[in-house]
């Protein structure tokens, strides 16, 4: 008898964003006549910039030749890469050495492949609402314990509210917890934390041993001082935190796949005797065993965002996102509508009205407006009453989006 990891039984419905594919599907099957809007899920729409394209052609021609052939490259990425990812964080006083980073196909991979290196029985935080990857690999991973319908929570897990109520700022566990999970700018709320906010985590995870699981995948959208664009800014960062960053929403490579962790040499875990062990040398391990690298044309194409040309292409990109979230914002709250996030982020965080559930706002957005957004609810408990839109639509549909909204008699 083929026996299965019964913690997978333990995970609610289905994943957030199929759920919400599933429902548009349907409606557009029976609504051929309607234009649907979509501002839900967080993919890009702006092409792949000149210097990144340009970067795989030169690559994929040497991969036509004999001396410029690769194979198997290096499972934690090529040296290029490293190196060029290396000298970027120097733009922000921060010290790396290449073997500190892995190259790898998605940051949403490294988030839920990272639990692979800790004991089921760490104690796991995670903001709420939350990027589901987070909750949801946890769950696979034997650490959730049971679900609670009545509280909408995991019985093993601590939830941090992040909402209106604590200015979207995530309070210290009242119990002490091992493996901390932080996303700023936030996804799915837009809001960040200032630099002395950060280092309360940071001296909070030094006193207890902890490790803080830092999602930084949006930094490249922060327009304000004093928010940090790498963890690794902040003092003390470096013995207890690891950090994840993607190529997918400044390089538009949500097709291409590419992202790295950085898991800095002096951070540590501890076997069950007390012995200190590298999370370094453990990481390293593993990608070793169960990755076989991402590939040389897209690594090339990476590298190729460091440039002096790249840098001012993605630049411009996130420009057209970042005005897309103020046409959102504004928009929205010409509407009457209360509105968070968008100015260091891609993401509009807006308080449902009318007493209305996330999900019922969904299904009204979409059956009366055609416009199509995602449920506060769906990121966690904390998330009711919220919902995202995302600025990463083309600029024509996010404006005639917007307006439909601004005209509807919700």
């Amino acid at each position: 008898m083929i026996k299965i990891n019964e913690d997978f039984l333990e995970l609610q419905d289905s994943y957030l964003f199929s759920t919400i594919a599933k429902k548009v599907n349907e409606y557009t099957k029976n609504n051929l006549d309607k234009k649907i809007i979509k501002l839900g899920i967080g993919d890009v729409t702006r092409p792949i910039v000149p210097a990144c394209l340009d970067a795989m052609h030169k690559a994929v021609d040497e991969m036509g030749t004999s001396k410029g052939f690769k194979g198997y490259g290096p499972e934690q990425g090529y040296e290029f890469l490293r190196n060029a990812i290396v000298e970027d964080y120097k733009k922000i006083g921060v010290t790396l050495e290449n073997d500190e980073i892995f190259i790898s196909d998605g940051a949403k991979c490294d988030c839920g492949n990272i639990v692979d290196i800790f004991a089921k029985d760490n104690k796991v935080a995670i903001t709420d609402p939350v990027y589901p990857v987070y909750l949801d690999t946890n769950v696979m991973s034997g650490r959730s314990g049971k679900f609670n319908k009545e509280k909408g929570q995991y019985e093993n897990i601590v939830y941090l509210a992040v909402n209106e109520e604590n200015n979207f700022k995530p309070e210290l566990p009242k119990e002490k917890v091992d493996m901390i999970y932080l996303c700023f700018p936030n996804n799915p709320t837009g809001t960040v934390l200032s630099k002395e906010d950060l280092k309360v985590w940071i001296d909070y995870a030094k006193e207890n041993n902890s490790i803080i699981l830092y999602d930084s995948a949006y930094e490249a959208f922060i327009t304000e001082e004093n928010v940090p664009h790498s963890i690794f800014e902040i003092e003390g960062a470096k013995d207890v935190a690891i950090e994840f960053r993607s190529f997918s929403k400044t390089a538009g490579f949500t097709g291409v796949r590419c992202a790295y962790v950085v898991i800095p040499k002096t951070v540590n875990g501890y076997s069950k005797n007390g012995e200190i062990v590298s999370l370094n040398k453990l990481w390293n391990r593993r990608t070793c065993t169960k990755f076989n690298g991402v590939s040389y044309i897209v690594q090339r194409a990476a590298e190729a965002t460091f440039t002096e040309e790249g840098q001012k292409q993605i630049k411009e990109n996130i420009a057209y996102y970042m005005e897309n979230a103020k046409i959102i914002k504004k928009g929205l709250e010409e509407a009457g509508y209360k509105v968070f996030g968008g100015v260091n982020s891609p993401y509009v965080w807006l308080k449902v009205p009318k007493n209305l559930t996330s999900w019922e706002f969904f299904d009204k957005l979409l059956e009366e407006v055609n416009v199509v957004g995602t449920p506060g609810s769906g990121f966690g408990p904390s998330g009711e009453g919220y919902f995202r839109l995302t600025a990463f639509g083309t600029k024509e549909n996010t404006i005639q989006a917007i307006e439909r909204i601004k005209n509807w008699n919700i």
